[in-house]
């Protein structure tokens, strides 16, 4: 059953904003401006009676980002997609768009950072204008991939994948998870890191960049339980 009480909620709700502006202190981060990506829509509409969280991916790339410092909690959250990435997977590069993903970054040491890919995380952070987690965990609607499994983002294996829903079965349907985020976290990042981290971020985002698609989803009800 979903949260109701504003008082249980740990991050923002998209319940209180007035107008279709995400509310503080969630903020929309963008790929650096060298990739020239376009930007996804994200915004604040009514859906079925509810305030959700929207994301229309037209060739894009887009996240919103709230930011939290604490132990991983249990997460909760409803989505609802409507248009669906037919040609995403996480097979490569070429294919790696997620039409929903709601994730949490983490605080890993950089020394918990395999050797091989430590370089190339200190490149990407050297580039970067703002300080890059060493750990993101996102669950996804995949297109493709089986339910409960978990891919490496063809991109960096800093981002992990676990998929909770996929395909297109299931389209204009709320489906409703809750996640034990520090068990998920061992499951993705497990060989790398025996404990869990502190959480620095809740992130919600679309992608259609790399296929050159659109979709269209929903987010609401979006919690940390306390």
């Amino acid at each position: 059953m979903a949260l109701h009480n504003a008082q249980a909620y740990e991050l923002s709700s998209f319940e209180t904003t007035t107008n279709a502006k995400v509310p503080a202190p969630w903020q929309y981060v963008a790929l650096p401006e060298r990739y020239a990506k376009p930007l996804t829509t994200i915004d604040v509409q009514t859906v079925d009676g509810k305030k959700a969280l929207r994301l229309l991916a037209d060739k894009s790339w887009g996240t919103v980002a709230h930011p939290w410092s604490g132990a991983a909690k249990t997460m909760t959250f409803q989505w609802r997609l409507d248009k669906a990435l037919t040609q995403a997977s996480f097979k490569g590069k070429a294919t790696e768009d997620t039409a929903l993903k709601v994730c949490a970054s983490f605080d890993m040491p950089d020394d918990r950072i395999p050797s091989g890919e430590r370089t190339l995380f200190k490149l990407a952070q050297f580039f970067s204008k703002e300080k890059l987690p060493t750990a993101t965990l996102c669950y996804v609607w995949a297109n493709l991939e089986a339910i409960g499994t978990i891919h490496n983002s063809p991109t960096t294996a800093r981002v992990r994948y676990m998929v909770l829903d996929t395909g297109a079965q299931s389209l204009k349907t709320w489906k409703q998870h809750t996640r034990n985020v520090a068990n998920d976290f061992l499951k993705a990042f497990g060989a790398e890191s025996k404990t869990v981290p502190a959480i620095t971020a809740i992130i919600v985002g679309a992608d259609a960049d790399n296929t050159s698609d659109n979709s269209l989803g929903y987010v609401a009800d979006l919690s940390l339980l306390p």
